[in-house]
């Protein structure tokens, strides 16, 4: 059905439409409940085209069963999920913030380029924190479930204005990872940047592959770059053979400790990667508490507001930035940041809090935000180009080759409701 804001989905009332990806739709909506008592959630609509593909709904249905019983602080959580007129969608907890993605890419327009290392490394010790609550979850009779995000990138990672780093389409991330695989090469435009090297070889995978994505994202997050890029071909037969270049070498200030961190999370061959991340995370919260012992959560949420404070202005809303926290900030050693937090405000256009419905564009036009899940994507995608045309057979007779023929050389050590973004939520998977 074509749905408009405004109209009634199942018990939900669509507020706007914030975006298509590859396989869903999303929108901003409300639960009404007795006596006017409202509850904002977005919607994650599968879209018509896939309503018959008996193996993608089977695998989606499966996986938000179980995305559906994770409870935890750096977890979005699954609200709700069911059909409305043979149309499967989940209802997540809205987050006000937004997507990781974004946040880079708000650091590099403002002229900070690299976040500053307490920011960086206090988001990858939440998303650790909330990796680690799912890899551990067992069912009734205490076996492990073996959930494994498979899909951890800055497009699945929200934050908040309150300083909340959750995790969002866990579980989901294997029905879409899954089905584009088989049926669309170009699935892995995007996402086979983010490939453990095991993951790239199409072996079985666990926890240490989503330690070894949150080292990508760390990577990135410290160096406004990521570790390895170019084609398919060429990033996988680099992460095989572990010719990642170190942190320092993109970022000479950083100190020795945290650049070895990162690499230990990257290590090719997983035995030599932390064991957990839980592991992972303690080792983060020891390197952060030792050098930034003032670094909060209220921290992440101030830096926020101050990047998007022309975003704030202009929804008509202010968020307060303490004033110790332009104290803190400027021993963090980072000159331009300093002149983001001496700029003057952007002038007040509104007197009021205003949320506006996003005009939604034509059936026939593929709009999607900024989080790539699938084939098509926004911002992400676009920006890492489009994928080999060999395709996926041919990318996977590479890496079976290169992997196959020689064990990787040491590195010189050198994947409901889940919450989403504000307005500007990540894209649909």
């Amino acid at each position: 059905m074509e749905l408009q804001a405004g109209d009634t989905f199942g018990r939900y009332e669509l507020v706007s439409w914030l975006g298509r990806g590859g396989m869903a739709e999303t929108w901003r909506a409300q639960l009404v409940g007795a006596a006017g008592v409202t509850k904002s959630v977005l919607i994650k609509k599968v879209l018509p085209e896939y309503a018959d593909d008996e193996a993608f709904i089977s695998m989606f249905i499966s996986e938000a069963r179980i995305s559906a019983t994770l409870s935890h602080g750096n977890v979005a959580q699954v609200f709700d999920f069911g059909q409305v007129e043979d149309e499967y969608f989940l209802a997540m907890e809205f987050v006000d913030g937004k997507p990781l993605d974004k946040v880079i890419k708000r650091a590099k327009k403002a002229g900070l380029g690299s976040l500053p290392i307490p920011v960086a490394v206090f988001i990858a010790m939440e998303m650790c924190r909330g990796l680690h609550y799912a890899h551990s979850r067992t069912d009734g009779s205490g076996q492990p479930l073996g959930i494994v995000h498979r899909d951890i990138s800055p497009d699945n990672v929200l934050v908040s204005y309150e300083g909340q780093v959750k995790i969002v389409d866990f579980g989901i991330a294997k029905a879409q990872l899954l089905r584009g695989f088989k049926t669309e090469p170009g699935v892995v435009k995007g996402k086979y940047l983010f490939f453990s090297p095991e993951q790239a070889r199409g072996e079985e995978v666990d926890a240490r592959t989503d330690v070894w994505a949150t080292g990508v994202v760390l990577y990135e997050l410290l160096c406004a770059k990521l570790p390895v890029e170019g084609s398919p071909q060429t990033v996988m037969m680099k992460i095989a053979e572990g010719q990642i270049p170190a942190p320092t070498t993109l970022r000479p200030n950083l100190p020795k400790e945290l650049n070895a961190l990162v690499m230990q999370a990257l290590a090719p061959d997983r035995e030599q990667r932390f064991e957990s991340s839980h592991a992972f995370g303690d080792a983060l919260a020891e390197f952060l508490h030792a050098h930034y012992p003032r670094f909060s959560s209220l921290s992440l949420a101030s830096l926020l507001r101050v990047l998007f404070r022309a975003d704030l202005t202009h929804e008509g809303r202010e968020l307060s930035v303490p004033k110790a926290f332009h104290d803190e900030a400027r021993k963090w050693g980072e000159p331009s940041l300093a002149k983001i937090l001496d700029a003057p405000p952007p002038e007040q256009v509104q007197t009021r809090r205003m949320v506006r419905a996003v005009a939604k564009p034509p059936p026939t036009e593929t709009t999607q935000p900024d989080a790539p899940t699938v084939p098509t994507g926004p911002s992400r995608k676009a920006l890492y180009g489009a994928s080999a045309a060999g395709g996926l057979a041919v990318v996977g007779a590479c890496l079976w080759f290169l992997v196959g023929s020689r064990s990787p050389q040491p590195v010189a050590q050198p994947a409901p409701v889940p919450q989403t973004v504000a307005v500007e939520a990540p894209a649909p998977k």
